[in-house]
């Protein structure tokens, strides 16, 4: 184990934050007194850490038993809540389990007991009645987005997961939506609600875009032309829209990424990094990317498909204009289709012929070793600055994994680069690199 960070301080400074925002001040000081809490505050505005930040510091970094389960309604939120774990450096181990992989890959992992478990109801539900762990030492339990969690139909795995830790002293609840009843199976005695979903400064504009057509693939084609050199989320509501909108935007040679539930888990984690480091600065998705998901500060998102319900506009609006910045969510609107009400009444743009957007100057490769094998970014920067004869802006964000790695290289300079550093040693492992 590498040294334990001490303090707020230390933590701060590794993930590169000056000081907290006041939800985060606030959430600070109510779970250092308050036992259950309910926290309300938009997508966007910093939630995980909110919770994260004081309950890691208060647990024991001697103990070699899980202290602390997280419990999450999909994959993609699981995995970034791990990351932001790591990233805080306080030493302390965790695990995300969830669906979609072997269990005896998350047995495997959590033999050596991680201090912090955060899973996917159905997961960690299958774990505990395995009994995978010892649960006396599981004082704290946290609900992130409990509503979706519930909505998606996680109660009963909630319901029994509850019931199977009876040391958990602690809830803490959280939710980017107002007006949502908790169960009362949560067992939730007079908690402190902390409610700042009407405080964010959003700088997000809402406006509309006429299509001639109920179709409307042409008017989104003109809208990303219009849009070039930014990036952004095409939401669309179900996986047949999703595959024909795809097929039209390549035909238009408008590079782009897929996210949706009907992928294997791989191919919707390549998605999401491909899109990070900006191979696709665009990412056609379901309400699945909506929310949970670790994405960039996004420059609009377009609703080519309006959701059926206010709070799923909201949450998609939200991952635009994120902790005070700015962004637009745009409405494909067909000049005969009503809106709905809670949509408002944005205003209208008018679109102008221009050129498709240029393709990315980024592309991706994938690195056949990662942590386990004590491979580090450094690592992997030094061998394609030494070995591939890379210059500095020709690399882009390096994202390690456990078993793999994933890299962001200009387009231009891949070819000679993996001449160069394919089957070379990094630690003492020899690496395939390849194009994904």
């Amino acid at each position: 184990m590498f040294l334990r960070v001490k303090n707020e301080a230390e933590i701060l400074s590794k993930l590169g934050i000056e000081k907290l925002n006041p939800m985060q001040l606030a959430a600070k000081d109510t779970l250092a007194v308050h036992e259950n809490v309910v926290l309300l505050s938009p997508t966007g505005t910093g939630k995980t850490l909110a919770f994260l930040l004081p309950l890691l510091l208060q647990l024991d970094p001697a103990c070699e038993e899980v202290q602390l389960v997280i419990l999450v309604p999909s994959r993609e939120l699981a995995i970034q809540i791990e990351q932001v774990v790591r990233q805080m450096g306080t030493g302390l181990k965790v695990n995300a389990v969830y669906g979609g992989r072997a269990g005896s890959k998350d047995r495997l992992e959590i033999k050596h007991r991680p201090a912090v478990l955060v899973g996917t109801p159905g997961r960690v539900a299958d774990h505990l009645r395995r009994a995978a762990f010892d649960t006396a030492f599981i004082q704290t339990l946290v609900l992130d987005e409990f509503d979706k969690s519930l909505e998606i139909g996680f109660e009963a795995e909630m319901r029994e997961i509850i019931q199977l830790l009876p040391e958990v002293r602690r809830k803490i609840l959280t939710s980017a939506t107002q007006g949502v009843s908790i169960p009362n199976f949560v067992g939730l005695k007079s908690p402190k609600v902390l409610d700042f979903l009407a405080d964010k400064l959003s700088q997000l504009e809402v406006k509309k875009v006429l299509s001639p057509t109920k179709d409307k693939l042409d008017t989104l084609g003109l809208l990303l032309s219009n849009l070039s050199a930014k990036n952004g989320i095409v939401f669309c509501n179900f996986k047949d829209s999703i595959e024909r909108v795809s097929d039209y935007l390549s035909e238009q040679g408008i590079s782009h990424g897929v996210f949706s539930g009907g992928m294997e888990q791989v191919d919707r984690e390549r998605a999401l990094i491909k899109f990070r480091n900006g191979t696709h600065p665009l990412l056609l998705a379901t309400d699945l990317a909506a929310r949970g998901i670790d994405v960039p500060e996004l420059d609009f998102i377009i609703h080519y498909h309006l959701p059926q319900r206010a709070e799923e506009f909201i949450h998609r609006n939200g991952r635009t204009a994120r902790m005070n910045s700015q962004g637009t969510a745009y409405i494909l609107q067909y000049e005969k289709e009503p809106l709905p009400d809670f949509v408002g009444n944005p205003n209208l743009v008018k679109l102008h012929p221009t050129s498709p957007p240029v393709p990315s100057a980024w592309c991706t490769l994938f690195i056949s070793g990662g942590r386990k094998d004590k491979i580090s970014k450094g690592d992997i920067a030094g061998l394609f600055f030494k070995q591939g004869g890379l210059g500095p802006e020709e690399l882009g964000i390096i994202e390690l994994k456990t078993d793999c790695a994933f890299v962001g290289v200009k387009t231009d300079a891949v070819e000679p680069l993996l001449f160069k550093v394919n089957n070379q040693k990094l630690k003492d492992k020899k690496v395939r690199i390849s194009l994904i």
